[in-house]
């Protein structure tokens, strides 16, 4: 029996891009359900990669493309990096049929040889970003608190999905591959285990088409795990692969992998937010290290529930790796991008919800306890009264993001808690 599709938040994204574009390139990680997205809206498909018709397709996409797009609209060219010159050609067809609609690409990464695409497609694409599932998508969060809520000022108290720490460690295992969901726990945690060996021995090579070493490429994910949510440099991740393991490759050559992890979306570093604050403080602009989703750092350490249990310092990490997934997705939806801050006095906000409209929330991300809380919201508030209100918008909200809890509510001093089992877009 065919597995029902799942609806994700990429799916109204999608409708509206191709309500205003020609073409609409979704591009993410392998296996996080961009074909089976695009399928839901393509009224016609060309699967590029198709083993039955594969050499007869690369060669029409040679000679004469205009075949590959006869079809009802929206077209569906599924892994179109495989022939780079589709893309001025759709470019070009879309131009000639002044309609919107026309085409989804999806891709797995950049084509290997750029040279072959003279245009960007500014104008006639646009380009969704699908990542792994939030929990809202999977299933694991009621949605009870929603973010577009709190930018309103329309939110109360709700109850949250009651996630028990146990549970809470299985899904920052588990991830949010969309075909996990249908597998049993260990069949799902193994699905993790087996996207990081395919990334290391083939993805990462395959994308340039640039020979690597797996072996380094796995030691570098497991370095890359251990500075999650951390703003360190190429050379501290060098220094961290000598002081484990003696190793010859420059730093150059630990850029040129991560380059290559970048362009198949198993990394996505989060940008500093550069505020106007009242006093001149300087503000770290370093990006801070992230996968761009939990699992790949735990299947890369070779952890999996049980040890995040033991090791709760560990577990409070990844967490927040899971915790900033979710608040991508969301941002997406809600037309933002989310950020981090840092300045050289010591204060830090795990994440900052800057919508394209100029409001923006203020987010600290703790695993849960009174303590951790308490921490989280005093430097909520220490950041919020550093802001210049003359020459920006006040936050719309102050949000102590939580792993467990079974209430979402609003202290005393303004700030939310809000447990990630309660959340959505």
């Amino acid at each position: 029996m065919k597995t029902p599709y799942i609806p994700r938040i990429a799916d109204k994204l999608l409708h509206q891009q191709l309500e205003a574009s020609g073409g609409v390139l979704i591009q993410g990680p392998k296996w996080c359900g961009k074909t089976t997205t695009a399928q839901q809206q393509a009224k016609s498909a060309l699967y590029m990669d198709d083993p039955k018709t594969r050499g007869a397709n690369l060669l029409l996409a040679e000679t004469d493309p205009e075949i590959l797009f006869k079809g009802e609209t929206p077209r569906l060219i599924d892994e179109w990096k495989l022939a780079p010159k589709l893309w001025d050609a759709a470019r070009f067809e879309i131009s000639r049929r002044r309609v919107p609609g026309q085409f989804i690409f999806t891709g797995s990464s950049v084509p290997p040889d750029m040279s072959e695409i003279t245009h960007s497609g500014t104008g006639r694409f646009a380009w969704v970003t699908m990542r792994t599932m939030s929990l809202w998508e999977s299933g694991d969060s009621n949605g009870n608190i929603s973010l577009n809520d709190l930018f309103q000022g329309d939110t109360i108290p709700a109850l949250s999905k009651d996630i028990s720490l146990n549970e809470l460690a299985y899904l920052t295992c588990r991830g949010g591959w969309p075909g996990s969901l249908v597998l049993n726990r260990q069949a799902a945690l193994r699905q993790a285990t087996n996207y990081v060996d395919a990334v290391v021995r083939s993805d990462i090579s395959r994308v340039d088409n640039v020979s690597r070493d797996a072996a380094f490429a796995r030691r570098l994910l497991r370095s890359y795990a251990r500075h999650q949510g951390q703003q360190v440099s190429i050379k501290t991740i060098h220094e961290d692969l000598m002081s484990n393991e003696p190793e010859s490759m420059s730093q150059d050559t630990i850029a040129s992998y991560i380059n290559a992890l970048k362009k198949i979306f198993v990394i996505e570093d989060m940008p500093a937010w550069n505020p106007n604050l009242r006093s001149r403080t300087a503000i770290r602009t370093s990006d801070t290290r992230y996968f761009v989703d939990p699992s790949i750092a735990t299947a890369a350490l070779g952890l999996g529930p049980e040890d995040l249990i033991r090791d709760m310092n560990t577990f409070g990490l990844f967490f927040e790796v899971m915790a900033v997934r979710d608040l991508r997705v969301y941002a997406d939806s809600l037309d933002g991008q989310v950020y981090h801050y840092r300045d050289k006095n010591g204060l830090e906000c795990d994440a900052v919800l800057h919508l394209r409209n100029g409001k923006f929330g203020l987010i600290e991300i703790k695993l849960g306890g009174d303590s951790l809380i308490e921490d989280g919201a005093e430097t909520l508030k220490k950041l919020a009264d550093k802001i210049d209100a003359t020459r920006m918008n006040p936050p719309s909200f102050l949000m102590v993001l939580t792993g467990v809890g079974q209430y979402a509510y609003r202290r005393k001093d303004g700030v939310w808690v809000v447990p990630i089992g309660c959340l959505k877009d």
